[in-house]
């Protein structure tokens, strides 16, 4: 095993809230602790800060491969990772030289294993993605970005990554999410993910948002004196359309602060797409507002994210299968907008469906969204790493009054869909959680 491979194991020993998620472990002392600890890394470059219920991988892999087509050195902390480790702590291009992954590990691991847990803030255990987030912050040192760009892990206040001090901070469309841990209501959840907001620092907002969730952020920004921007009140006008022979976007955006109008093809189709690249641009306009065009434009075009409307046209093992679409959706709306996309790109194609959830998903209104849209379902469960309930979804299927086959053994059921699928000549959608995704892709060796 390689070091990162090292580290990974011994992190299992720590609490990883993305396994099993537990009710209050959220709070900021403790890598506020970590972090002097190691000499404040955090503050090693500026930053860019992304928080929100859908959208923010991809606005945070946008600003990086902007920042990198402007010749920025940039590092990009997202989550979750879909094969590699590695994914997490990334640069736009791809991983940083090994010897950023090793060293860091030789300065972090024996520096936690020396902290006496009396010494820890409320004697309170350390996280998995606590230590995960110091690590990010030591690998981007010791690389010496010029910029970095980090995702919130979940909700925004109490993130561990709220310890930076950004340049400037976006907030994607809020949806009723992990309302157990966040509120139960869209106010209460924007309130947590606008706790990221800043004093004196700008924040961009996106356009899909109810009227009440705006209105938290207009009241927290103003208690803050940050300038805030919805990304609806920049554009002039923004058109995108769908290109079904290469799974691309062709994209035309127009707004006062560009000095000519943007016409770009984006990897990651899907209309919220096309908003996301809007307040990637936006973000990095305001700190950067005579930053050339065409450097945005060469950005976005090579912004893609593995599990994002992913579309595999070849795979080894199914060379009749026509094509897999990996996407990581797990909300009513996200799966919504992939069905959509879905119905542009492979227009009057036979579908089949992969599905699988955490438990915690709201699967009886997701189920029926799949009313009259594929041949054949299968449902699983999402791996062994998410707490599913298999049972609980085969019962919103039948609600739903669809014909599908269910089955626990995810590996299993992974072969025949792919199976299934190119015996048809369907198009097979994997969709239902990034856990899936990335079970999908180890399976059919993607």
């Amino acid at each position: 095993m390689n070091a990162v491979q090292v580290f990974e194991e011994w992190l299992d020993s720590y609490l990883n809230f993305e396994r099993q998620p537990e009710k209050n472990i959220f709070w900021l002392d403790t890598i506020d602790y970590l972090c002097k600890r190691f000499d404040n890394p955090q503050d090693c470059a500026p930053c860019f800060h992304v928080a929100g219920s859908k959208g923010k991988g991809s606005v945070s892999k946008m600003i990086a491969c902007i920042l990198d087509s402007a010749g920025f050195n940039t590092g990009l902390y997202s989550s979750p990772h879909i094969s590699d480790f590695r994914e997490r702590i990334s640069t736009p291009r791809g991983f940083f030289p090994e010897r950023i992954y090793e060293e860091t590990v030789r300065e972090i691991v024996p520096k936690i294993e020396s902290i006496i847990p009396e010494m820890l803030p409320a004697r309170r255990p350390l996280t998995w993605f606590e230590i995960v987030t110091l690590y990010a912050f030591l690998c981007f040192k010791r690389a010496g970005v010029d910029w970095a760009v980090y995702e919130v892990g979940l909700g925004g206040r109490l993130d561990a990554t709220n310890i930076i001090r950004p340049k400037i901070c976006c907030i994607t469309p809020i949806e009723l999410e992990h309302t157990e841990f966040l509120g139960d209501t869209l106010e209460k959840i924007a309130a947590e993910k606008a706790g990221i907001i800043k004093k004196n620092t700008p924040v961009v907002v996106a356009s899909h948002q109810p009227e009440c969730v705006r209105n938290v952020f207009r009241r927290i920004a103003e208690e803050k004196y940050a300038p805030l921007y919805f990304v609806d009140e920049l554009l002039d006008n923004l058109v995108w359309i769908f290109c079904p022979e290469d799974g691309k976007m062709k994209v035309h955006m127009e707004s006062s602060i560009f000095s000519r109008p943007l016409d770009f093809s984006l990897g990651m189709p899907g209309e919220m797409q096309a908003f996301n690249a809007a307040m990637a641009v936006i973000a990095v306009k305001k700190i950067y507002p005579n930053l050339d065009e065409s450097l945005i434009e060469k950005g976005l075009e090579n912004a893609v994210l593995p599990g994002r409307f992913e579309i595999v046209r070849r795979i080894k093992g199914y060379p009749a299968l026509k094509a897999v679409i990996l996407d990581g959706a797990h909300t009513l709306n996200s799966i919504s907008l992939t069905l959509r996309t879905c119905d542009s790109l492979f227009p009057s194609q036979k579908m089949n469906l992969l599905f699988a959830c955490a438990a915690d998903k709201d699967v009886k209104d997701i189920a029926g969204l799949f009313s009259g849209r594929f041949s054949r379902i299968f449902v699983t469960k999402p791996g062994d790493r998410k707490t599913a309930d298999i049972d609980s979804e085969s019962e919103a299927f039948k609600a739903a009054g669809l014909d599908f086959c269910a089955d626990p053994d995810f590996e299993r059921m992974t072969v025949c869909a792919a199976e299934e699928s190119e015996k048809n000549g369907a198009v097979l959608l994997i969709t239902g959680s990034f856990y899936l995704v990335s079970e999908a892709k180890r399976i059919l060796r993607i």
